[in-house]
Order: C-alpha cells, then structure tokens, then sequence
C-alpha cells in the first residue's frame, strides 16, 4: 500500500509531495488514515533549519491530529479497526513502538512514533487515544498539541487558582490555549501579549481580559500598571529568548512562577537577571503542559463539549496536503493562528 506524504528533505527547503510505500505493521503499531492534521510551530522550526542539525533526513512530520485505525499491528489494545483517534505526540498508555521507515523512489524515508503529513501514517500505540462522540474529527485536531500544551502549562505546570493573576506571552495557537486555561481556571485578570493587533484581537475572543501590544515601548512598565505588583503566574509561548526574560520579571515577587513553552531557535541562550530568583520567583519548564494524556485528554474534550472551552479562532483556516508549504508560510507570517490540514482536500 503507497500514500501520499510531505517529506523533509533538505532544511530551509520546502516540503516534497512523495509517494511512499508503508511498511508491515510491528508491534506496538496501527495504521491510521490521517483525517486531519495540525500544523505546529515545531515543524515550522524543524523545516526552516531552527533545530539544529538534522540526522534523520528525509523523514515525515506532523504531531498532531485526528483519523481512523486501519489496521492494528501484534499486541495492540488500546484501539481496533474502524475507531476514531487522536493522534498526538505525548505518550499516553500503550506501546511505545519505534517509527516506521517507509520505502520512496529516492530510497528510505525515516518517520517518528508519531508523523501527520500524510494521507495514513504507521503511528505508536501509546501516541494515540479515542474520540468520544460529540467531537468531530476537524475540532479534535488541536487537541493532540496546542490545546493540552497551552492548558496544561497553566492548570498543570503553573498550578492556575482561581482568582489569580495571569499574562500569556505569544498570542499563537498555544498561547490561546494557554489564554483558555486561565479563563477555565478562574484568573481575575488574563492579560495577552503579542506583537500583532490581529492576534490580541483574536485573544480577545478566547477570554483575555486585557491586551498589550508588544512594539518597543516599556512592556514590562506597561504590564506592572495592570498586575499592581506583579503576576502570579506568566506563560511564554513565543519561542523569543526576550519574551522569556520578561515573563520572569513580569511575575510578583515571592511566589510567582513564570513557566517557558516556546521553542526557541537552536543555539540562542536565554539570560536573566539572578536577582529575580533572590525574590522568590521561581522559572518553570513544561513538557508539553505535563499531561497525562490518558487523565488530561478526556478532561479536555469534556470542556469543549460542555461550551466551557472554545477553539473557533484556532480553526479558522484549511489547507489541502498539496498546499502544506503555504500553510507553513503563513504561520510564520502570523496571517494565521493554526493551519489545519484536510486530508480530504486535492
């Protein structure tokens, strides 16, 4: 059996439509017929060389998204035939079965456990969970990234409590959720920060209670006005080193926890001033949110059914797989917050 997928082949060069050929199924392994897949900032850094070097090439990417179980390789549980998944690159339960390594007219393709350009994909058990129903496949999309990234930083990492205050630093598809999360969480005051008007404007509409363009004026003179002495808690989720220096100082003294997402560029450093951690400030990592996909997924698509989660400005814009480098473009442009991907779509 052949599909068609978006191949890296070289960095800083655009994607390549090939035909590959899957592989028998290993264990731990399903087949999946991709339905609809995200488009992450991840592989925008990936394909424009921002991750340093690439040892894997050419592979397929994609780490989020939604599809079908085709077939089920030996010793898979967790789904069967003809069931709607999830797919997303944090490890729920199930085998943690290797990546596929598909067979193309320019030789191997290499894959992960998990890739989403493509029209099916060999994915890992423990990469994928069910739908429940009420969810369509297009809505459950951003829920195998931006949405657990975004939400979890805030109710996982930062341990949001209601009446807390909150500033999100990166106005993107994470951001937003990260926005989402703090609203859900009871934040008295949710502040966005991007440089873009169109995308504050759009956090508005996720529930931030205040904007501030980011375009060289004092931001952080800006920032202390609105928080009287500082943030409880700050998200960055711009993949800037700056950004990330200013979530920790934008965070009160004794207590507030600034907590980094973004991806930055492959040799930037991040530099601090110490003495905000002299004040009790404490700088927090996150994997992805530090879900637990089998507790925090189901908690996820509970919300959004219930009306208390929305993601309409997240799901604004399709693209078909042939148009896979535009989407990437415009994501680097800002023009859109996260392209979505129909494999349906010629």
């Amino acid at each position: 059996m052949k599909t068609l997928a978006a191949v890296l082949v070289e960095t800083g060069k655009p994607l390549v439509l090939e035909e590959i050929e899957i592989p028998a199924l290993m264990k731990g392994q399903v087949l999946v017929e991709i339905t609809f897949s995200g488009v992450c900032h991840t592989q925008l850094g990936e394909v424009r060389g921002k991750r340093g070097a690439d040892k894997y090439l050419p592979h397929c990417l994609g780490h989020e998204g939604s599809g079908v179980v085709v077939e089920t390789g030996p010793e898979v549980t967790k789904v069967k035939s003809g069931d709607r998944v999830l797919l997303s690159w944090m490890k729920g339960s199930g085998a943690d079965a290797p990546g596929a390594i598909y067979k193309s007219s320019r030789g191997s393709i290499n894959s992960g456990s998990i890739t989403t350009f493509s029209k099916y994909s060999v994915i890992s058990e423990n990469r994928l969970s069910p739908l429940p129903e009420g969810i369509t496949a297009r809505e459950a999309t951003i829920f195998g990234c931006a949405v657990p990234t975004g939400m979890g930083a805030v109710i996982n990492t930062a341990q949001a409590r209601a009446g807390q205050s909150a500033v999100i630093f990166g106005a993107g598809g994470i951001g937003l959720c990260a926005i989402a999360g703090a609203v859900i969480a009871g934040c008295s005051k949710v502040v966005a920060v991007d440089i873009k008007a169109s995308k504050l404007a759009v956090a508005r509409t996720m529930g931030a209670t205040h904007c501030v363009e980011s375009n060289g004026n004092d931001l952080l003179a800006d920032l202390r006005s609105i928080s009287e002495g500082g943030f409880d808690i700050a998200i960055e989720a711009s993949g800037q080193t700056e950004p990330m220096a200013q979530a920790l100082a934008a965070v009160r003294d004794r207590g507030g926890v600034a907590v980094v997402l973004g991806n930055a560029r492959f040799g930037d450093r991040l530099m601090i001033d110490p003495r905000e951690l002299n004040h009790g400030k404490q700088l927090r990592g996150s994997w992805g949110g530090d879900n637990k996909p089998d507790q925090d997924f189901p908690r996820y698509f509970g919300l959004y059914a219930s009306g208390k989660l929305k993601l309409d400005p997240l799901l604004a814009r399709t693209y078909s797989l042939q148009q896979i480098n535009e989407s990437l473009n415009d994501l680097e442009s800002g023009s859109v917050v996260r392209p979505i991907i129909d494999m349906s779509l010629n």
